[in-house]
This record gives C-alpha cells, sequence and structure tokens, in this order.
C-alpha cells in the first residue's frame, strides 16, 4: 500500500484531483481540464499514477508543475481541512441547513434560504471576475461563529463583501441602520465594517468594506456611508475595473495567506 489518498476540489465547476500523503501534505494534483498530472515529489511517481489510476480518462502529461509560484506552493502545502478555497458561495449556511432544514410546512421560507440565495447571487457574480486576476473566498470563518460572507482579492485592493437579500423590496439605509421594506431599521453596517476590519487585522492589509444588495427594487440613500461601500449583484464587476494598488505578485501572497484557515484563528 502507498499511503496515498486522492481528494476531489471543486473550484469554478473544474475539478482537480489531489494526491495526498497521511499527513495531508499534497504530493501531486491531476487536472482534468489539462489532462495533466503534477508531481511535487518525483520519487512518488509510481505511487501517485497508481492512486490517480482509476480517474484517469486518457494520455495524461506528468511532470513538475509548470513554473511554480512561491504562492502555489505554498497552497499545495495546505492540510485540505485548512484550505478556504473550495468553499463553496454560502458554504456555512448550506451545511447548516442541511443539518437541520426546518420545518417541512411554515406559512413563510426559511430566512436561511434568502441569506442562502443571497450569498450565491453575489458568490458567482465575484467568481466571474477570476480571469482579470481577481480571486475570491467564499464563507470565512471567524471566530466567535461569524464569517465574511465573501473576500475579493485582487488588483485594485481586497474587499469584504456582505450580501444582503433585497428582493423587489426598497432598501433605505442611514448610516449604520439599513432598512428593508417596512421592517425594522438593523444596524447592518457596523457589521460589515467589523468584518473588513477584522480581515484587515489578520491579513495585515487594507480590506474594504461592501454591503451587495441582490435585486432591490430601489435604494434610498440621502449620505453616501463613511468609508463603505454600497452596490448591487448586478453592478459587482464594476470592483474588478479598480486597479493599480496591488501587483500580481502581492495579491497571489495574499491569496494563499488568506485561503490558510489557520489565519483567521485570532482576529
Amino acid at each position: 500500500m502507498s499511503g496515498l489518498r486522492v481528494v476531489p476540489t471543486w473550484r469554478h465547476g473544474q475539478e482537480r484531483l489531489y494526491v495526498c500523503l497521511t499527513d495531508g501534505r499534497n504530493i501531486a494534483w491531476y487536472d482534468r481540464e489539462a489532462a495533466r498530472i503534477n508531481l511535487l515529489s518525483e520519487d512518488r511517481r509510481e505511487d501517485v499514477l497508481d492512486a490517480l489510476g482509476p480517474f484517469l480518462t486518457g494520455p495524461v502529461a506528468v511532470g513538475p508543475p509548470p513554473v511554480p509560484t512561491p504562492a502555489e506552493l505554498a497552497r499545495l502545502t495546505l492540510h485540505p481541512d485548512d484550505d478556504l478555497a473550495p468553499n463553496r458561495p454560502g458554504e456555512a449556511l448550506q451545511i447548516a441547513l442541511d443539518r437541520d432544514p426546518g420545518p417541512a410546512h411554515r406559512i413563510r421560507r426559511d430566512p436561511r434560504r434568502h441569506a442562502l440565495e443571497a450569498e450565491q447571487t453575489v458568490g458567482e457574480a465575484l467568481d466571474r471576475l477570476e480571469g482579470a486576476g481577481w480571486h475570491t473566498l467564499h464563507s470565512v470563518p471567524l471566530p466567535g461563529g461569524d464569517r465574511v460572507h465573501h473576500l475579493l482579492i485582487g488588483p485594485g485592493g481586497l474587499y469584504a463583501v456582505h450580501a444582503l437579500y433585497a428582493r423587489k423590496q426598497r432598501v433605505t439605509i442611514a448610516d449604520p441602520m439599513v432598512t428593508l421594506g417596512r421592517r425594522d431599521p438593523l444596524p447592518l453596517l457596523h457589521r460589515v465594517r467589523s468584518d473588513a476590519a477584522r480581515a484587515s487585522y489578520a491579513l495585515t492589509a487594507e480590506v474594504h468594506p461592501v454591503l451587495a444588495l441582490v435585486t432591490p427594487s430601489a435604494i434610498t440613500l440621502p449620505l453616501p456611508p463613511r468609508n463603505l461601500r454600497i452596490t448591487t449583484d448586478a453592478d459587482l464587476p464594476t470592483l474588478s475595473r479598480e486597479g493599480g494598488v496591488l501587483k500580481p505578485a502581492d495579491v497571489e501572497a495574499l491569496h494563499a495567506m488568506a485561503r490558510d484557515r489557520r489565519t483567521w484563528g485570532r482576529v
């Protein structure tokens, strides 16, 4: 027995199969789309090929990763349990709903499902920025049970994006209060700024707070909030037009740091 195990991961609809040692370290991965097995340890070549054998669907190239960067190597050494990159939009909510779906019949829809829909909508919009040099992490856990819904990292800097379900509702914002329709106002902007501040502390870099409203009917905003951006899911691509803040190497290094669960343990 080689002692290797194969761990599948999904990112933006693409599957990678990582080959891990018993302690969780990755020594190779199979990129189906590129038909290539990337080896970090040449001396385990035969063991890796044996482990991946049942998953191979045709001829593949085998060799070291093409021009690996320090950030890529750092990511590959992550234990799968510590890697946040595979998180789906709304990962924490999805897990909570799977564990406790709630009553089968209720007059009003479970508000967690509205929140999940908002995170999925915003997450999908942010994921589409990937080709422009941006990376997004979803459902980043913070101590105490809080989460950064989405962390966007790219040439224009870092953004902590909080998704809010507002379908067909009028949204009134009077810093720090946010009112949806006829509901009571809530000091949501405090939460959005706090999440960004905690992310800044963890990453030792400035993280800008963003509130993303999902399909509101109208937005009333007497005064722009202080140091906080208000946008809608449809306007999220405008974030990718920001540039000139981070170099590509800095983006990759921050992404590698942010995707490590241990980065967020004391914020």
